[in-house]
């Protein structure tokens, strides 16, 4: 089991940057593929991207490919979200979770269901 803690979330303008962190407790974080999500007010819950347990792979939502970087940092327990551009419909509730299933063949999970844990979240907010 792990435990997820999500940080560094705030307001920014348009165009700025911010960068997340998702700190874990627990079980070693090479056990997980990691994820962001995000929700906006009155929106479901969506896919932002992921990184597989050795982070050589990544896959990232089309809304935030070329803005947002995905990183990890396995012997710090902790992933990154690098968000940069960011625009007013960036504005959500940004959550870290960890997928601990064994995918082959460089699959990165992409799906909520397909996640075991999540963090709490933390608040984005890029104004215009």
């Amino acid at each position: 089991q792990v435990q997820l803690v999500e940080s560094g979330g705030g307001l920014v303008q348009a165009g700025g940057s911010l960068r997340l962190s998702c700190a874990t407790s627990g079980r070693t974080l090479s056990s997980y593929v990691m994820g962001w999500f995000r929700q906006a007010p009155g929106k479901e819950r969506e896919f932002v991207g992921a990184i597989s347990r050795s982070g050589i792979n990544t896959y990232y939502a089309d809304s935030v490919k070329g803005r947002f970087i995905i990183s990890r940092e396995n012997a710090k327990d902790s992933v990154h979200l690098q968000m940069n551009s960011l625009k007013p419909e960036d504005t959500a509730v940004y959550f870290c979770a960890a997928d601990s299933t064994y995918w082959s063949g460089g699959y990165v999970s992409r799906h909520e269901y397909e996640y075991n844990y999540w963090g709490q979240g933390t608040q984005v907010t890029v104004s215009s």
